[in-house]
């Protein structure tokens, strides 16, 4: 059965206090969901449903489902990734009244959909409610954005660790560092043998964000009436003073991520270690194929000794649009997708999806050795630190601008021109205005 969709915003600059209050105000209450929220009800006859995504060889487990469910088809369309077009597209659709009924969404972005009112609370569905369970909690607190809905459906997540090459520091008799005050230590050490013990990136401000988020940190916070920004507060400055220590004495390369320079440096040996996700395992052995089997992971360095923290770099979700009139079989697909094992299984093989559910963490893929590590049980490190993610941390409405603004300050302070703590001062500016712009509701 063919369906027509309604528009449900006029352009992302639109935001209504209702929005913002179910951003974060409850959806048991008196604001949690739009008065025109779908039913969670089974539609009649034969459903096709509309779900965009980026993953690579989705097609493929949709093909699954549609085998299995011949009254439920799903029609899945491929793009760039989120900021790479995929999410500018979803806002236009959604004021065009011609979003599809799914899409996948980063955590760091659900918000910005939220405040649009452009996401289906699904919380109307009992399964998903009851679903809660299964799921890592930190994963489950990203999509339901501080509030009793929930927006999503967890996909997968990037708990981080320590990838360090561990031949060179056996060789080398550094011993591998458990704080980061060991780690400082451990850089001097490498430096002095003309190494760098990691790159630091200007770009990547996602993984500044988990290095914050280890440390107990926030930038945002929500009290269903306003936005509060906080980019320094003393979590965020303890981490940008600390790498900004490192930076000032030579003890960290700062190539442009992603690129052969980058490739190049952790490949011959001049970079010896990279606080990363998970996925990260695929990145070093794609970017130094010459490195394989000398590598190892370990926990991410502590602030304080004995300490059981970690960050976390990455995540998605599959959220239902504002809009659908299937809101039953698109939860009920987006469940399906994310906490079967055959799907769970398919995702893993095929794009190295890193799922959100505890027993996703138990895949029989999980719990090999990996040959380019030595052959270490790599994933029982990340399946620990995926535990130890602090549930609390909130991403803002506006993260692509955050993300920008970051991103162009620390360009400037690994030349010398300010600091990384500048960086994150003139951003909080920034993020305020932006906001205002907007008129979100945002805190003095």
């Amino acid at each position: 059965m063919q369906h027509k969709k309604r528009a449900v915003v006029t352009g992302v600059a639109l935001l209504s206090a209702l929005a913002l209050a179910g951003c974060s105000g409850g959806s048991g209450g008196d604001g949690g969901s739009t008065a025109d929220a779908a039913s969670c009800a089974p539609s009649d006859g034969k459903v096709t449903l509309d779900f965009t995504s980026w993953i690579p060889g989705i097609e493929d487990v949709v093909a699954m489902w549609n085998e299995e469910n011949p009254d439920i088809q799903v029609n899945v369309q491929t793009g760039p990734n989120g900021n790479g077009g995929t999410y500018k597209s979803f806002f236009s659709q959604l004021a065009a009244g011609n979003a599809p009924d799914l899409g996948q969404i980063e955590y760091d972005a659900l918000a910005s959909f939220r405040v649009q009112d452009g996401l289906e609370d699904l919380s109307a569905c009992e399964d998903v409610v009851a679903a809660e369970k299964e799921f890592i909690p930190w994963t489950w607190g990203q999509v339901t954005l501080g509030s009793d809905g929930v927006y999503g459906i967890p996909q997968d997540s990037g708990p981080m660790a320590l990838f360090y090459r561990s031949d060179l520091f056996e060789q080398n008799g550094i011993a591998v560092p458990t704080t980061w005050d060991e780690y400082k230590e451990a850089a001097k050490a490498i430096r002095a043998k003309g190494g760098y013990i990691t790159n630091f990136s200007t770009a990547d401000i996602n993984q500044f964000a988990g290095f914050v988020w280890q440390a107990n940190g926030h930038w945002f916070s929500n009290d269903g009436k306003e936005w509060t920004v906080d980019l320094t507060g003393d979590e965020s400055t303890k981490v940008a003073e600390y790498w900004q220590e490192l930076l000032d004495e030579d003890l960290v390369s700062t190539y442009p991520a992603w690129t052969e320079e980058w490739n190049n440096a952790y490949n011959s040996g001049e970079v010896w270690s990279w606080n990363s996700a998970v996925w990260g395992a695929n990145s070093i052995s794609s970017g130094a194929p010459d490195t394989a089997g000398l590598w190892s992971v370990a926990p991410s360095p502590q602030w304080e000794a004995g300490g059981k923290s970690a960050g976390n770099w990455g995540g998605s979700s599959i959220a239902v649009f504002k809009g659908t009139d299937h809101l039953y079989e698109a939860a009920k697909f987006a469940l399906w997708l994310n906490t079967s094992d055959e799907a769970l299984t398919a995702l893993n093989e095929s794009a190295n999806i890193y799922p959100a559910t505890t027993a996703g963490l138990e895949l029989p893929s999980l719990q090999e050795g990996v040959e380019f590590y030595g052959g270490q049980k790599i994933y029982d490190v990340f399946a620990e630190a995926a535990s130890q993610v602090n549930p609390d941390f909130v991403w803002g409405p506006t993260m692509t601008q955050t993300y920008a603004d970051v991103s162009d300050g620390f360009q400037k302070a690994v030349t010398g021109s300010g600091t990384l703590l500048d960086a994150l001062k003139s951003a909080q500016e920034s993020t305020i205005s932006t906001l205002k712009s907007q008129s979100i509701p945002v805190a003095e």
